[in-house]
């Protein structure tokens, strides 16, 4: 897989063509890119992301998502469905916004979207199932 790679000189934009990308590298891309969206849309960030790209899944694991106050519902059951219910729905409600940036940065279209949430770890891991297999593109 080949990525246009974008400099600004003099106010001019010059595109290098036909630079590879590696898996590691698309893989940083993604988290960080992907940790910008949790900022711009959720309003906050996870403390870790780690991506990595398995046959035709991108499999996203964010640490450290959940607010103190958050941990302190959680000790409930009926706080716990609550927290999960509603970051969930958070994260869902911007499926076309990740799809997106998915495609942008791999090409592929998003076949199917899984997230789900540890209120005991405050870990989210979010899968992207693609069209597809962007292991086998990028070998």
């Amino acid at each position: 897989m080949y990525k246009e790679k974008k400099y600004t000189v003099f106010q001019e934009d010059i595109t290098l063509k036909k630079q590879k990308v590696t898996k590691g590298s698309l893989e940083a891309e993604i988290s960080k890119t992907l940790t910008q969206w949790e900022k711009d849309y959720l309003g906050r960030g996870s403390v870790s992301v780690k991506t990595d790209i398995l046959r035709n899944m991108v499999i996203i694991s964010l640490n450290g998502i959940l607010t103190p106050a958050e941990y302190e519902l959680c000790s409930t059951k009926e706080g716990l469905l609550s927290i999960k219910r509603t970051r969930s729905g958070l994260v869902e409600s911007g499926i076309e916004q990740l799809s997106r940036i998915m495609k942008e940065l791999t090409g592929e279209e998003t076949i199917s979207f899984h997230t789900d949430i540890s209120t005991r770890t405050g870990e989210r891991i979010m899968v992207f199932k693609l069209a597809n297999d962007l292991q086998k593109k990028l070998a």
